[in-house]
Parts: structure tokens; C-alpha cells; sequence
């Protein structure tokens, strides 16, 4: 099908190095806890949830900093496999698990072709506290952009790949809708073309996404529970992980 043609291209231009949902891999989950962790309160008038900070990996660290239990995910803004986790886990996770103070929750953003690099340069535009929620907003969003692209067409698409990178990530971003999805949620216009011409951060975001491959991470959503790698998991596994590692 031409669609998938035009968007394997675009893919070259990035790193396609992985794949989403590829789970050949995944290792067991962490050493069960003895006992229950107790919940730890959050600072008055908080919810854990509303503490978000950049980490020095480049991630996106959501609730209790000192957390006994971490999660983090690598996790790709095109990737279905995503978007079902987001649909399946995220609310619970954050409410039930993140608010507890047991848990806290790192989003990486990884690049699994080049449409991930405009749509993460643009989920990066705006303060640290918004990536998280906008991640997910996106990932609910996300069957709107393959069905812009597709209405799009091969053509634009091999034109939108064929530009210099300052102007790429700004012509993919209008074709598949990124750029209006964004915009309604506040990232400008003038805001977000000098998001999408930051070469410099694109470059970041696949290096970043070089070295997690290197480490073993070959696809998303990629899972470690307190640094033991366990690969990629649905909500439905992976919550008695956490559960295993005392948040129960």
C-alpha cells in the first residue's frame, strides 16, 4: 500500500530501530516484597501526580521523587502498542499507584521512525509540568494522525521527507495534524515552528533513543521496574509487577 511506502521512507530518515510492541524479550519482573509498602502522603495540598520534573536521563519524572517503587517507560508517541497502554493503565497508574507515593513514573520518549521526532519535539515545547499529560492526550489522539497522513497522500509525504531537517519536522507535523492538535492545547504556532526547526533537540531526542537501543530496549512500550529491565507489557502484566514490588 502506497501509505505505508511513503511513511517506511520517512522512517529511513529517522532511526528505525525498533519496533512497537515487540515483547521477544521482555524478562520477569522484579523480586517479590516481603510486606506492603505504606503509602507516603503527599505535601499539603499536593497529589503526588502534580509533581512533574525533567530527569538527568531526559526523562519526565511524574510523583514522589523518593519513591521505593520506580516505573519507567520508554514509550514512542507513534506506537500503538502505546496508545493501548495509555487507554488500559494510565488513569489507575496515576491515581491509584503515582498518588499513593509508592510509585513514581518516568516517561522517556523514544523515536521509533521520523514521525516521532516532530510529534516529540512538539509534546517537549512546553513546560516540564505539560509532557506527561500531553503524551497521553496524544496517544488518545494518535488514530487521527495515520488517518491525516493517509488522506495526505505519497507524494506530499515524499516531499514533506525529502526537505532539510530545519523544515522537515514542520512539514510532517502539518500533514499528519500534529501542528493543530498542539495548537489546541497551547504550544502557538510561532512557539511550535521553533520547536519543529530545532535540529539541535532532534538530534538529542535520537541519540537519546540510540543509546536505550544499545542498552537493550528494541521496542515500546519498554518497561523497568526499579531498574530490573522487563521489556515490553500491557497494563494487565504489568501491574501485578508493581503490585509484586509492594504497592498492594
Amino acid at each position: 500500500m502506497s501509505f505505508r511506502v511513503a511513511v517506511a521512507t520517512l522512517a529511513a530518515l529517522a532511526l528505525g530501530l525498533a519496533a512497537c510492541g515487540k515483547s521477544d524479550d521482555a524478562a520477569g519482573g522484579p523480586e517479590a516484597s516481603a510486606s506492603p509498602i505504606a503509602k507516603v502522603a503527599p505535601p499539603a495540598g499536593q497529589a503526588w501526580a502534580d509533581k512533574i520534573a525533567v530527569t538527568p536521563e531526559g526523562g519526565w519524572l511524574m510523583g514522589n521523587p523518593e519513591a521505593p517503587i520506580k516505573l519507567v517507560e520508554y514509550g514512542a508517541l507513534s506506537c500503538s502498542h502505546c496508545a493501548e497502554f495509555s487507554e488500559a493503565g494510565f488513569t489507575k497508574l496515576r491515581d491509584d499507584y503515582v498518588n499513593s507515593g509508592r510509585v513514581s513514573y518516568e516517561l522517556r520518549l523514544f523515536m521509533l521512525n521520523a514521525l516521532d521526532i516532530p510529534a516529540a519535539l512538539l509534546a517537549t515545547c512546553g513546560a516540564p509540568e505539560t509532557v506527561i499529560p500531553l503524551s497521553e492526550q496524544y496517544w488518545e489522539w494518535q488514530p487521527n494522525m495515520f488517518t491525516n497522513l493517509q488522506s495526505a497522500g505519497e507524494a506530499q509525504l515524499q516531499a514533506a521527507g525529502s526537505l532539510p531537517p530545519a523544515q522537515r519536522f514542520g512539514a510532517i507535523a502539518q500533514l499528519a495534524g500534529m501542528s493543530a492538535f498542539f495548537a489546541e492545547r497551547g504550544i502557538a504556532a510561532d512557539q511550535a515552528a521553533g520547536c519543529l526547526a530545532d535540529v539541535n533537540k532532534a538530534t538529542a531526542l535520537s541519540n537519546a533513543t540510540q543509546a536505550a537501543s544499545e542498552k537493550g530496549v528494541t521496542g515500546t512500550p519498554w518497561f523497568f521496574v526499579n531498574g530490573k529491565d522487563v521489556g515490553t507489557q500491557t497494563w494487565a502484566t504489568l501491574e501485578p509487577m508493581l503490585q509484586n514490588a509492594g504497592a498492594r
